[in-house]
């Protein structure tokens, strides 16, 4: 399943319920205590994550309510469900999914006692008429007597009785169903059922917390290798042998307790009557497992600085994202990290972006970032970003998406100050694009130092990804003035209205350029070879030919290589194709010099 929204009602700071929705990659961005960390901290206790308990607490202090709750939406929902060995349902045939198709679950914690009491219901499109809207809660008499009553001879002879779906589809369909919006509780009888094989569907949750303690085992040098206990407890093929372990642990012990039982029976048959053999849960396997990084010089991971710590997490990213798209795994997992820029030189900022990107682009993955840094900020997509901001006059949390509305008091609340060493900033559609700039402008700096800027190591030299659906509003707003650099900007010319963004620019006068490439995007100036060494696969392309599209389909259609998606194959070309071209083969895929020209020009304006 795919986590869509997250809703706080009455929780810590959020008194009136707000929503904020998720993609494959979400950041939260706001000042400090504006309650970012609060809606990860959320997401941990609904998905029992381990890091944080629900508390009482957690109530919010101004609420007469007595009880705060944490809701989820969810897409990519089960086909089929199997409440036992005779019962297989659909949460669409069972009305549990809301008017948009989603599973909304709803977990409420009443604040009455000396711990909270969680309640959990489903918010659906439910059947509201009257003797039709509590069917999930009847056990099986109770769905047999009231079909008795409902349904003709016929009918009732025709239905399996001893299937509470089926008596269930029965009785709904004696008459026209009235769905209304209701919170249908999944605590007991078939609730309770439906509830606990959800559960086993829900996304892995990784919580990585910004200010975790570093003194034992069990702190954030630890979290990373907890993060791959999790992910690989999430695969498919280890959850179906540890379901056989589970299975056969139950079958052998209840076994042995229905044995007891019988023995007891024979000793005295009144302490025997009533007990029941039960296998009581499963086994939480995430605290079964342990796994160390231990410093060859005897010197523990725990005892290094903070920038080391974190760097173990930076390296535990890079190679999970390169897992998940190598491997297409399936696995439904969210990471949860607060400030992941914290205690990271630049340098790494820049990897575990690249690894960010990456996996939010693989199947069964998504990413929530928290962050007030401007500069990291910047080189995230635009879509990504939430807004978290206090009301001036309340003090109540507000959350809003990063749109066009957004963008000038986004940039005023983080407080964007510029590097003095820049003199131009490099403006471009996404960090695909930032990537790609930066291997070719190597290639070229190889050849020839004086004439060709190296864009990775050059600190005049700053990129912007402006976000392909906002870079209109980046441009015509003048976001960037203020900094007071030159822009030079540069977009695919697969976009027609990207000529006029640029033409914009050009018209300014105060030393920034922009160009739109001749060719329909970047990745037609690759060399065929390049892209061959990078993903080995060929391809034949013209300058107006999608490419990415063509190197999809050859993935597919070439033995001994996996099949990549649209979107992991630009990843892919921008990191491996481009860093496999030379200035010699640049001159052969591009022999107008068109590429030349752009850096440079960089140099020129750099060095003006």
């Amino acid at each position: 399943m795919k986590l869509v929204a997250v809703s706080l009602k009455n929780f810590r700071g959020y008194e009136q319920e707000q929503w904020i929705e998720f993609g494959d990659l979400t950041t939260v961005v706001g000042r400090n205590d504006a309650g970012k960390s609060t809606i990860l901290e959320a997401l941990d206790i609904f998905f029992g994550g381990g890091v944080v308990k629900a508390d009482n607490t957690d109530k919010n202090v101004l609420t007469d309510d007595n009880y705060f709750e944490i809701s989820c939406k969810f897409s990519e929902v089960p086909s089929s469900l199997i409440l036992d060995a005779q019962a297989e349902t659909t949460l669409g045939a069972e009305h549990l999914l809301d008017a948009d198709g989603h599973l909304h679950i709803r977990r409420r914690w009443v604040c009455t006692g000396a711990k909270p009491k969680e309640e959990i219901h489903a918010v659906c499109q439910h059947p509201a008429n009257e003797g039709l809207n509590e069917l999930i809660v009847l056990g099986n008499a109770g769905l047999k007597k009231l079909a008795q009553n409902r349904l003709d001879t016929d009918a009732y002879a025709a239905v399996n009785k001893s299937t509470n779906p089926q008596l269930r589809t029965a009785l709904w369909g004696t008459e026209e169903l009235v769905l209304e919006e209701t919170s249908v509780p999944l605590s007991k009888e078939d609730g309770g059922k439906i509830w606990q094989k959800l559960a086993t569907y829900l996304p892995h949750f990784a919580l990585f917390q910004s200010d975790r303690k570093s003194t034992d085992a069990d702190d954030e040098v630890q979290e990373p290798m907890k993060l791959a206990i999790a992910a690989a407890l999430a695969e498919e093929s280890v959850k179906e042998l540890l379901t056989q372990v589970v299975d056969a642990v139950r079958i052998r012990a209840t076994e042995l307790a229905t044995r007891t039982h019988e023995a007891l029976a024979e000793i005295d048959p009144a302490v025997a009557e009533g007990l029941i053999p039960d296998f009581k849960s499963d086994p939480r396997w995430n605290s079964l497992f342990s796994v160390a990084l231990q410093g060859s010089n005897g010197v523990a991971i725990n005892k290094r600085g903070s920038g080391v710590r974190r760097l173990i997490l930076v390296s535990f990213f890079k190679a999970e994202a390169k897992r998940k798209l190598e491997e297409n795994d399936k696995t439904s997992v969210i990471y949860a990290l607060e400030e992941p820029e914290t205690s990271q030189h630049p340098h790494n900022q820049r990897i575990l972006l690249d690894s960010f990107s990456a996996m939010a682009e693989a199947d069964g993955t998504q990413l929530i970032l928290t962050s007030h840094s401007p500069g990291f900020v910047s080189h995230l997509p635009a879509k990504s970003l939430r807004y978290v901001r206090k009301d001036p006059y309340s003090g109540a949390p507000t959350i809003s998406e990063g749109t066009d509305d957004t963008w000038t008091e986004l940039a005023d609340e983080l407080g964007v100050q510029p590097d003095n060493r820049v003199v131009v900033l490099i403006c471009v559609e996404g960090p695909h694009d930032v990537t790609s700039l930066q291997q070719l402008s190597k290639a070229l700096h190889e050849s020839d130092p004086e004439k060709y800027p190296n864009l990775i190591t050059d600190h005049r030299f700053a990129f912007v990804p402006l976000g392909g659906g906002t870079l209109g509003q980046w441009v015509s707003n003048r976001y960037l003035k203020g900094l007071g650099r030159k822009e030079f900007h540069l977009y695919d010319g697969d976009v027609k209205k990207y000529k006029g963004s640029a033409d914009q620019v050009n018209a300014r006068g105060d030393g920034s350029h922009a160009i739109t490439t001749k060719r329909l995007m970047m990745e037609n100036y690759l060399h065929p070879e390049a892209i061959f060494q990078a993903l080995g696969v060929h391809v034949e392309f013209d300058h107006q030919s999608n490419v990415l599209n063509l190197v999809e389909a050859a993935t597919k259609n070439t033995e001994g290589v996996r099949p990549m998606k649209n979107g992991v194959v630009k990843g892919r070309l921008a990191e491996k194709g481009f860093g496999q071209m030379t200035a010699a083969l640049l001159d052969e895929s591009d022999p107008d010099g068109e590429v030349r020209g752009w850096f440079e020009h960089l140099d020129k304006m750099a060095r003006s």
